[in-house]
C-alpha cells in the first residue's frame, strides 16, 4: 500500500533562506458574513464594520470596512503552511500596519519575505526566523503588512521528537486499519 505524497507544512530552520519570498495561495474573498462573524466573536461592534447605514452616511468610505484584525488573522493563517507550520512558538509581532481599507467582496492574497534568521543562543535544536507578511487585494493594492518572529525546530529536533517508526512529517496521523 502506498504511503502517499507528503505535502510540506511549514519549514525546518535549515530550510529558511534570508530573502526568500513565499506567495500564499489560494486567496480568500472576504464576505460580509466573514466580517460580521469575526466582529461578533471578538466583541468589536463598531458601526463602521456592522452597520451599513452608518457606514454609508457617516464614514468617508460610504460602505462597511472589514475589521483590520480579521485581515491580519487571515494573512497569518495563509502563511502557516509556508512559514510557521512547524513552529515551536510564535514569539512576537514586531509591527502591524493596515495600509488601505478592505471591503466586503475583496479578495486577499498574501506573501511573506524572510528577513533574518539566527540560531537559538540557549538551545541548539532550534532557531528564530524573522519574516514580513504583506497582504494585497485583487487589484494589487497593499492592505496590510506585519513583521513577526517565529521559533522553528531544526531537522535534528524533529528527528528526536518522534518515536521510532513514526512519520516525523505527520506525527499524529493514525495508522489506517
Amino acid at each position: 500500500m502506498s504511503k502517499g505524497t507528503t505535502m510540506q507544512f511549514g519549514r525546518y530552520y535549515e530550510e529558511f533562506e534570508v530573502g526568500a519570498v513565499y506567495r500564499h495561495w489560494p486567496g480568500k474573498t472576504v464576505t460580509e458574513y466573514d466580517d460580521h462573524l469575526f466582529c461578533l466573536l471578538t466583541m468589536n461592534h463598531h458601526p463602521l464594520h456592522m452597520d451599513a447605514h452608518y457606514a454609508a452616511t457617516a464614514s468617508q468610505f460610504k460602505r462597511n470596512v472589514v475589521v483590520g484584525n480579521y485581515i491580519y488573522s487571515l494573512l497569518l493563517g495563509m502563511s502557516v503552511p509556508d512559514v510557521s507550520g512547524r513552529a515551536i512558538a510564535n514569539l512576537e509581532v514586531e509591527s502591524l500596519r493596515h495600509v488601505a481599507p478592505t471591503f466586503h467582496g475583496d479578495t486577499i492574497y498574501g506573501e511573506t519575505t524572510v528577513l533574518d534568521k539566527r540560531e537559538s543562543a540557549s538551545k541548539p535544536d532550534r532557531g528564530v526566523v524573522s519574516v514580513e507578511t504583506r497582504g494585497y487585494n485583487q487589484d494589487g493594492t497593499l492592505v496590510c503588512v506585519f513583521r513577526r518572529r517565529v521559533m522553528v525546530p531544526t531537522r535534528a529536533y524533529a528527528a528526536a521528537a518522534v518515536p521510532d517508526g513514526v512519520d516525523p512529517e505527520r506525527p499524529s496521523f493514525p495508522e489506517p486499519r
